[in-house]
């Protein structure tokens, strides 16, 4: 079983940055493959990130492309989400997922204009 927490999440102005991170409990975390998704009020879940167990393959939503960066620090049980230049439509709810199963929280982020 793995557990999961959110932070770093709040209220920033359009063009401002963020750092999300996710703090797993539990044994293999490092083997896990992890991703970030989001959710925007009145619409789905949607994905934004996912990054390879040892962290060396990453792959991103086209819409984040460029101003977001994932990462994860295995000895630190912890994975990250850089985010610049936000913008209002990356508000939203922001959860951490591992192993394509377990899922955290969510951490708030609204960018506003």
């Amino acid at each position: 079983q793995v557990q999961l927490v959110e932070s770093g999440g709040g209220l920033v102005q359009a063009g401002g940055s963020l750092r999300l991170s996710c703090r797993a409990s539990g044994r293999a975390f490092s083997v896990y493959a992890l991703t970030w998704f989001r959710q925007a009020p009145g619409k789905e879940r949607e994905f934004v990130a996912a990054i390879s167990s040892s962290g060396i393959s990453t792959s991103y939503a086209d819409s984040v492309k460029g101003r977001f960066t994932i990462s994860r620090v295995n000895a630190k049980n912890t994975m990250y989400l850089q985010m610049n230049s936000l913008r209002p439509e990356d508000t939203g709810v922001y959860y951490c997922q591992a192993d394509h199963r377990y899922w955290g929280q969510g951490t708030q982020v609204t960018v506003s204009s």
